[in-house]
C-alpha cells in the first residue's frame, strides 16, 4: 500500500486545493507517482473526464499537477448547490438526485463512507502516493458526526493531516491552535503540523509566533508559503466571485494590437464553471471583470453569459437587474455577445423547465432562435469538432436539450450576427479557435485588438503548476514532508485541550442541552504544558430543510465502486456551514435568526 497525507484548512478557501496541487507537481518531479483525492467536494466548477463522470474542476486540476488522467475516483463525492438549503449529489461521476443539507447529514453521508474508502484504497493501490483535500475546516464540530471528507477520511486511512492557515486574513495562530483543540484526541492523533500560506514580509519576524505554537501544541509547521500574485489556478467555486467588479487575474502584459479588449462576464446566480474565462484572462491585452449592473456592459467589447446551476433563476436575475434589457440591445445592435452553458440557455427563444426549476415554459431573451427542454438525464461528453475554421475541444454538463430552430451553426449551438451560443464549456482554451474569436469580436466591436499569435493556455497552466510545484519545493521542508507521506503521523503528538464536545447521540443537535445528550469524548491524553482546559462548546446545527426525496442509501449501495485510474468552496456538505444562517448573496439573514434580545 502506498503513503498519503491529508491537507486541511482552518476554513475554506485556506489554500488547501493550490497545496494538494503544489505537492502534487513537487512529488512527480522527484518521480513519485502520486494520485489527487478529495472524498467529497462542495463545487459549481466541474470537469468531465474521459469515462464521462463528472467531478470537481480542482481535482482535474490536481491531477493535472501530479500529470495523470482525472478519473472519477478521485472525486466520488461531488455536491452541485441548487439553492442555499439542497444540492445535486453526484456520486462516482453520475448524478443521483437532489437532497437537502439535513437529509444529507443525517445519515446519507455516513453511508457513502465505504464508497468513498473503496475509492481511495484503489487509488493506494495504483499509486505510490495519495494526497487528500479536505473540505472546509476538520472543526466544524456540528458535521463531525457525519464527516467522510476530513477527519473521517483520515481515521478511515490512519492518514496524517497537514493543516493549511491562510495568514493573509489575520488570526491564524489563533486559528492553528483552535482547529486543534477542538478535535478529539484520536484525531488529534493525526495531526502532524500546520503550513501556513499567503505570507508577507519577512519570515523571520513570524518565527518566534511558529516557536510559541510548537509550544503551545507540541507540532511543527512545515512551510511558509509566501503570497503569489498571478497563480490563475481554478477555483473550486463561484462564491469567491465579488458580485462587484471582481476582475479575473489576467497576464500582465501589453496588447498585441493597438487596442485592448474589455470582456464582461454577467455574475448570474449559481455561476458554474466561471473557469471558462480564463483561457481569456492569459491574452495579452485581454481585461476581464465580472459584472452585475447594466450600465457595466456599456463599454464592453464582449459580454460573457456564462453556466449556471439555475438557469430559470438566472433569468429572472438577469431581468431584475436591467441586464436582460441590454443584451437584447447589444444583439440588436450588432455588439457580442456569447452564451455558454446555462448562458445559451438563456439567450433562447423559451425554456421548458420541469426538471431544475420546475418552472414550467419561461420565455428567454429571444436573440437566438433556440428551445431548450430540461431532461432528467444529465448529459456528461467530452466533444470535439471545429468552429471558424478552427479545431475545438471542449465538455458538456447539462440537462438542458437544444432545438436549434435557425441561425448559422456554431459548435452545438448557433450563431445569429454577434451573439454566439454554445452548450461547450471548455472551449476557448482551444488556442487556434481562440484567436480567431478573438479576430471577430474584435471586427464587430470595432477595436484595432490583435490576439498575440503564441499563446498557448496549456502551456501557460503547466507554468502556474510548475509555481505551484517551486512554492512547496523552496518554502516547505520537504524531507519532512516525505516522512509524513511515507511513514505517517509522529508518535506520541501530546492532546490539547479542551478536545471536541460531546456528541449529540440523536444527531439533531440544538443549540442547547447538547452536552447532556451526547457521548463522552475520547479519552484525552497528557497535554503540553501551559495550557489551561477551557469550557467545552455545545454541538449546534443551524440547517433546517425538507429532504427533497431520493432513495440515497440505496443509490449509494448500488453505486460502482471505482473506474480504472488512467489541476473553495470547501463546505462539508450540501450547504455547508459557510453557507448557515446566511441569504444566497451573503448577507446576514434578517431579524428572526437574531436573539435581538440578547443583543
Amino acid at each position: 500500500m502506498s503513503g498519503g497525507l491529508l491537507v486541511a484548512g482552518t476554513t475554506s478557501d485556506a489554500g488547501k486545493s493550490v497545496v494538494t496541487a503544489g505537492i502534487c507537481r513537487w512529488l512527480v518531479r522527484r518521480g513519485v507517482k502520486v494520485a489527487p483525492f478529495k472524498a467529497q467536494n462542495m463545487s459549481l466548477n466541474s470537469f468531465v473526464t474521459r469515462e464521462g463522470a463528472e467531478i470537481g474542476r480542482a481535482q482535474a486540476m490536481q491531477a493535472q499537477a501530479a500529470r495523470v488522467e482525472p478519473t472519477a475516483l478521485m472525486n466520488p463525492v461531488l455536491l452541485k448547490p441548487g439553492s442555499d438549503r439542497s444540492s445535486q449529489v453526484v456520486l462516482m461521476g453520475k448524478p443521483v438526485g437532489e437532497m437537502s443539507a439535513r437529509g444529507y447529514h443525517g445519515g446519507r453521508q455516513e453511508a457513502l463512507l465505504g464508497t468513498v474508502t473503496n475509492c481511495l484504497e484503489q487509488l493506494r493501490s495504483a499509486y505510490d502516493a495519495v494526497i487528500c483535500e479536505g473540505a472546509g475546516s476538520p472543526a466544524e464540530i456540528n458535521l463531525r458526526r457525519t464527516d467522510i471528507v476530513n477527519m473521517g477520511i483520515a481515521r478511515a486511512a490512519r492518514f496524517p493531516v497537514l493543516v493549511v492557515g491562510d495568514i493573509d486574513r489575520g488570526g491564524v495562530f489563533a486559528s492553528f491552535f483552535g482547529t486543534t483543540a477542538l478535535l478529539s484526541a484520536e484525531d488529534q492523533s493525526l495531526v502532524a503540523g500546520y503550513l501556513v500560506n499567503k505570507f508577507r514580509g519577512d519570515v523571520s519576524l513570524l518565527e518566534p509566533g511558529l516557536d510559541m505554537l510548537y509550544g503551545l501544541t507540541g507540532r511543527r509547521t512545515y512551510g511558509v508559503l509566501p503570497y503569489a500574485h498571478g497563480l490563475g489556478i481554478d477555483e473550486e467555486d463561484g462564491l469567491r466571485v465579488s458580485l462587484r467588479g471582481a476582475v479575473r487575474e489576467s497576464v500582465v502584459a501589453p496588447p498585441h494590437g493597438e487596442d485592448v479588449l474589455r470582456v464582461a462576464v454577467c455574475a448570474v446566480p449559481l455561476m458554474s464553471n466561471f473557469t471558462d474565462v480564463d483561457a481569456l484572462a492569459a491574452e495579452p491585452g485581454v481585461v476581464v471583470r465580472f459584472v452585475d449592473r447594466a450600465e457595466e456592459l456599456a463599454d464592453a467589447d464582449l459580454v460573457i453569459v456564462p453556466g449556471t446551476r439555475g438557469t430559470v433563476k438566472a433569468l429572472a436575475w438577469l431581468r431584475e437587474r436591467g441586464l436582460a434589457e441590454a443584451l437584447v440591445r447589444r444583439a440588436a445592435e450588432g455588439r457580442p455577445v456569447l452564451g455558454i452553458c446555462g448562458g445559451f440557455q438563456v439567450l433562447g427563444e423559451r425554456i421548458e423547465d420541469e426538471v431544475e426549476s420546475r418552472a414550467g415554459v419561461v420565455d428567454g431573451l429571444g436573440v437566438l432562435p433556440v428551445r431548450i427542454r430540461f431532461d432528467r438525464d444529465k448529459t456528461l461528453a467530452r466533444p470535439v469538432g471545429s468552429a471558424l475554421g478552427e479545431p475545438v475541444e471542449g465538455y458538456e454538463i447539462h440537462h438542458g436539450v437544444a432545438d436549434v430552430r435557425g441561425g448559422e451553426p456554431f459548435l452545438d449551438g448557433c450563431r445569429v450576427g454577434a451573439v454566439w451560443g454554445t452548450h461547450w464549456h471548455g472551449s476557448l482554451e482551444s488556442d487556434a479557435f481562440r484567436r480567431r474569436f478573438l479576430v471577430e469580436v474584435a471586427r464587430a466591436a470595432g477595436r484595432r485588438f490583435v490576439p498575440a499569435p503564441d499563446t498557448s493556455f496549456g502551456v501557460l497552466r503547466e507554468e502556474q503548476l510548475d509555481r505551484l510545484g517551486d512554492l512547496v519545493e523552496e518554502h516547505a521542508d520537504t524531507d519532512a514532508l516525505w516522512r509524513l507521506i511515507e511513514g505517517g503521523a509522529p508518535s506520541g503528538l501530546p492532546f490539547v485541550p479542551p478536545g471536541a464536545p460531546p456528541r449529540p447521540r440523536d444527531g439533531g443537535a440544538g443549540a442547547g442541552g447538547a452536552a447532556s445528550r451526547g457521548a463522552a469524548p475520547d479519552p484525552a491524553p497528557p497535554s503540553p504544558e501551559g495550557l489551561v482546559l477551557a469550557g467545552s462548546a455545545e454541538s449546534t446545527e443551524s440547517t433546517e430543510s425538507t429532504e427533497q426525496g431520493i432513495g440515497f442509501a440505496r443509490s449509494a449501495q448500488a453505486a460502482p465502486q471505482g473506474l480504472d485510474p488512467a489541476g473553495s468552496t470547501g463546505s462539508t456538505g450540501p450547504v455547508g456551514s459557510r453557507g448557515q444562517g446566511l441569504d444566497v448573496t451573503g448577507h446576514a439573514a434578517a431579524e428572526h435568526h437574531v436573539d435581538q434580545e440578547a443583543l
